[in-house]
């Protein structure tokens, strides 16, 4: 029997499973390793600020997993890959072989040298272990004081939970500017005004020399710290959040002959250098959907993408990855933002349009008659109850050719929906799988509970109420 051997257990991985046991029905013998437990590290932002309940974090639980036949090695880490003996080596010396092996390892925080960043309090917020500190450091305090270091876009997903919690928010950035990764100047000070209007203290230019005590730890809680930094201002703070970048978990990987760079080299069906070991989500640097060298996109979409297309492979069905596409979605205090593909080019011509009382800002990056970078800022009602993200998105992901709609996009930058079913973008996506079949959809559900809708509307409830009951 071909057994399959997985290390991680987050979205690259989970759907590699899902996708093996899709083509295979269970003919073959998986094995689950990982060193935490199945669950969103997507979602924690949202248990932080008390939108979702603890059970929700996770994605698979005992009897998930005893459906789809995956033997699971909870607790464990991969110590040692050897590629031409065709096994792995555990942390506690066990031993197992493969047949096809997938690497979804994931990334993991990088930790600035600042003396005192591993006082109590100080966390990086990346596992659902400091997600409970940071709750419990903030236990007992009515309005706890936070500061966050780095931001970026990582950073300020936990920015918008602790905000909703309506904790004292102080940013520090050693980038002149917020989210530099992702927004360009212009619409960064928009986001920038908008934080302060929310009573966000931002320190932009700068950097933390050092955290410091302010009390002694007397048992009862986390004490306060102070932060100096380098322009001479000093903060206090009861809770201190490091968002200062990730970088891919490929430390084990030492030796084992594996090519990497930034992360793990792999190829179009998400293969290494050996056929049978493949690698996906943040740690593999892959197909770019744009062109150019291998990237790295450490985003849930591509995450799902990579462990579906491995599966697939893994299963022995060709299937290729036509590439990622660089993207952020992001909602800063009720600021929609968002970034896709070349938004940085300097090369593109750009249309803009930037009014900062709305505020709204809109960019596009054309390349020709196509569009291959974007950036959005603007209210829910400007920006996302539109569409028109996922509208601009799509038509960057089909490179779609809009010829005379791109000067009607020049007079009319409001109307994507128009240019969008005009260029014939809708009918491409509506033809395009990743795997040949329709999506199916996860099989975990917490409880066996399926999704209930949200319907408000009296008349509306009714008619759902009617359309459950048997005929």
């Amino acid at each position: 029997m071909v057994r399959h051997v997985i290390v991680g257990a987050g979205p690259a991985a989970i759907n590699a499973i899902e996708t093996i046991r899709e083509f295979d029905g269970g003919a073959s013998e998986i094995v689950l390793v990982s060193d935490e437990p199945a669950y969103s590290r997507m979602v924690l932002p949202y248990y932080l600020a008390d939108q979702i309940a603890y059970q929700h974090i996770f994605t698979g639980d005992a009897a998930y997993f005893d459906q789809l036949k995956v033997q699971t090695r909870f607790g464990r880490r991969v110590v040692c890959v050897q590629p031409s003996a065709q096994q792995i080596t555990l942390d506690n010396g066990e031993e197992l072989p493969f047949d096809t092996l997938l690497l979804a390892t994931g990334s993991s925080p990088t930790i600035p040298k600042i003396p005192g960043a591993d006082l109590p309090g100080v966390y990086p917020l990346w596992t659902l272990a400091h997600t409970e500190a940071v709750l419990q450091a903030a236990a007992g305090r009515p309005k706890p004081t936070a500061v966050l270091v780095g931001a970026g876009f990582i950073g300020f997903i936990v920015l918008n939970a602790m905000y909703k919690r309506g904790w004292v928010l102080h940013v520090v950035e050693r980038e002149p500017q917020v989210l530099p990764r992702m927004l360009d100047r212009e619409s960064a000070r928009l986001v920038e005004n908008w934080l302060r209007q929310k009573g966000v203290t931002l320190h932009l230019g700068t950097t933390v020399s050092e955290i410091q005590p302010l009390s002694p730890p007397d048992g009862s809680r986390v004490p306060r710290k102070q932060l100096r930094l380098a322009n001479g201002h000093a903060l206090e703070a009861d809770i201190v959040i490091l968002a200062t970048g990730i970088r891919a978990n490929i430390d084990f990987l030492a030796g084992s002959g594996i090519v990497v760079d930034q992360g793990i080299l792999v190829n179009d069906r998400m293969q290494t250098n050996f056929p049978n070991i493949y690698a996906a989500g943040d740690v593999a640097q892959g197909p770019d959907l744009l062109g150019g060298p291998p990237a790295i996109h450490a985003i849930q979409p591509t995450a799902v993408d990579h462990g579906r297309v491995a599966g697939a492979n893994m299963a022995s069905h060709t299937v290729r990855y036509p590439g990622s596409l660089l993207m952020n979605i992001l909602d800063v205090c009720g600021l929609q933002c968002a970034s896709f593909g070349r938004w940085h080019d300097p090369q593109a011509e750009a249309l803009t349009l930037h009014n900062p009382q709305g505020p709204i800002y809109r960019k596009l990056l054309w390349t020709g008659d196509c569009i291959t970078g974007a950036i959005f800022v603007g209210r829910a009602q400007d920006v996302g109850l539109l569409n028109d993200l996922g509208m601009v998105k799509g038509i960057i992901q089909t490179q779609t050719s809009l010829k005379e709609w791109k000067k009607f996009l020049h007079d009319n930058p409001f109307d994507i929906r128009r240019a969008y079913v005009g260029a014939g973008v809708a009918a491409q996506l509506a033809k395009t799988t990743l795997l040949g079949r329709p999506t199916q959809p996860r099989r975990y559900r917490y409880l066996n509970q399926q999704p209930q809708p949200q319907i408000t509307h009296p008349a509306a409830h009714q008619a759902y109420v009617q359309s459950r009951v048997p005929q």
